[in-house]
């Protein structure tokens, strides 16, 4: 069943690259989405059929990522073939066949529960990307994907030199090396100490990147400025999601080997700096969809963070890692059509999008108000969480930081966004003839109403599935 799951989309990306027709590839999207989504509940809710083996498991941690991914792909897929006929200029062979690589690479570094494999499965997820974010071919797009590929090599260069050290802390145990990450955690007690903490740096610098943590985070802006707004959603709540999943696994190794409190430090600096970094970008931005990246970064800050404060933090942390996978769809998708109406994205020449695109609009001014911890929505209770655990352990530093960051973004992020969605449709808005239309606006109606619901409820199975993968990260403790 776990072989399925990387099996069935790689099918599908081979099967759509031979249809002939435009129209048809863009509806196997939907059909393979589901198709996926489906074997993933089967296996979430029946864990027994899935057999796992030394290299691919289910485990309390990447069953919520795995999830999350296969839903995420699932909403913009259902979003493409609304998307696609409105890009009928633009041939789809490549893209619909590179988004079936990229959820069965991401499927594939999900599951791996040994180093190498998911380094190769991170690597994977990045040149069946490439394609995606190239799809306009126009010299923007172009100079985004070579800048993605250059910085995340060396983003998986470090990971793999991180990789090689890990290996080396691994040889004083004394017993013949192992890369799979239960053994190094059962055996983490005997690893060297220095060259841990090296591997560590270097690890968390390589996944980083590709999480798009400050100052690694170069690459999000040109990357999801670019990339049609599907893309983006899948960058911002798909790619993210397995590096952050990547740095995790190395976090409960430190926590296994006693390096607790040097792990958490790393990842508090570098979660109030990504914060920071981002708040200070987004004041003036006047590109809303590299606006969005910054979110971004700023929201990958918040994750490590919550795990370096640890405690009730971690299961906030969790708890966020799906509100922002959601909230971000509901953000890329509306913002994506509100660019394909203007044909631009730039402040200055959009604005009134609430008159022009009234359900994308909206959807866009719920997404700012919930992915900047307003509440009702499901952010305002992961960052609630976190500021709670961050208050009871008398963290009083990172805890103004903390709401001082939030403040900054809120600030900047909304004079832009609100610049965007209200006023006088300008000029640029009539030259189009594009509307709201079912297959663009109901699928980030669909999320909207979930991050919505997160933020009022949250149903116990849920609730059950954070507190045991919490559980599960820090039980070595």
């Amino acid at each position: 069943m776990l072989l399925a799951l990387i099996i069935a989309p790689l099918s599908f990306a081979v099967i759509t690259f031979f249809i002939p027709h435009q129209r048809l590839r863009a509806i196997m999207l939907p059909i393979g989405g589901s198709a996926h989504l489906i074997l993933v509940t089967i296996t979430l809710i029946s864990p027994q059929i899935a057999k796992p083996s030394p290299w691919l498991a289910i485990d309390p941690l990447n069953r919520l990522v795995l999830g999350l991914l296969s839903f995420l792909f699932f909403i913009c897929s259902l979003y493409t073939p609304g998307y696609l006929r409105l890009r009928a200029n633009r041939p789809n062979r490549v893209f619909c066949s590179a988004l079936f690589a990229f959820l069965a690479t991401m499927s594939l570094a999900v599951l791996a529960q040994h180093l190498g494999l998911m380094w190769v499965a991170i690597e994977a997820c990045t040149l069946s990307l490439a394609p995606l974010i190239y799809f306009n071919h126009n010299p923007r797009s172009i100079e985004a994907t070579w800048k993605y590929l250059l910085i995340g090599s060396v983003g998986i260069a470090l990971a793999l030199l991180g990789s090689f050290f890990l290996s080396y802390a691994a040889l004083a145990t004394g017993k013949p090396v192992s890369l799979f990450f239960n053994e190094l955690v059962s055996d983490g007690v005997h690893l060297s100490r220095p060259w841990l903490r090296a591997a560590f740096i270097l690890l968390f610098v390589g996944y980083g990147t590709k999480m798009g943590l400050a100052p690694m985070h170069s690459w999000k802006p040109d990357a999801y400025g670019e990339a049609p707004g599907l893309v983006g959603a899948l960058l911002a709540g798909g790619l993210t999601s397995c590096a952050f999943l990547a740095v995790l696994r190395f976090f409960r190794i430190c926590l296994a080997a006693g390096e607790t409190a040097f792990a958490q430090q790393i990842m508090i600096i570098s979660g109030l700096a990504s914060m920071a970094i981002a708040g200070i970008f987004m004041i003036g931005q006047r590109d809303f969809k590299r606006l969005l990246a910054y979110s971004s970064v700023e929201h990958m800050g918040i994750l490590v963070l919550g795990v370096g404060i640890g405690g009730l933090a971690t299961f906030g942390s969790l708890l966020h890692l799906i509100n922002n996978g959601l909230t971000k769809a509901v953000l890329f998708l509306a913002a994506g059509n509100i660019h394909r109406a203007y044909q631009s994205k730039l402040v200055n020449e959009v604005s009134g999008a609430m008159r022009r695109l009234p359900i994308s609009g909206a959807l866009l001014l719920a997404g700012f108000f919930a992915i900047t911890g307003s509440p009702p929505f499901g952010p305002f209770i992961s960052e609630l969480t976190i500021l709670r655990a961050a208050i009871a352990n008398n963290q009083i530093l990172i805890t103004v930081l903390f709401l001082l960051f939030l403040l900054v973004v809120f600030m900047g992020m909304g004079t832009q966004i609100l610049a965007v969605v209200q006023g006088e449709p300008s000029r640029a808005a009539t030259n189009t003839n594009i509307k709201d239309h079912f297959l663009t606006v109901a699928p980030i109606i669909i999320c909207c109403a979930l991050v919505l619901l997160l933020g009022i409820y949250l149903p116990t199975p849920l609730v059950n599935a954070l507190q045991v993968a919490a559980n599960f990260l820090e039980k070595t403790l």
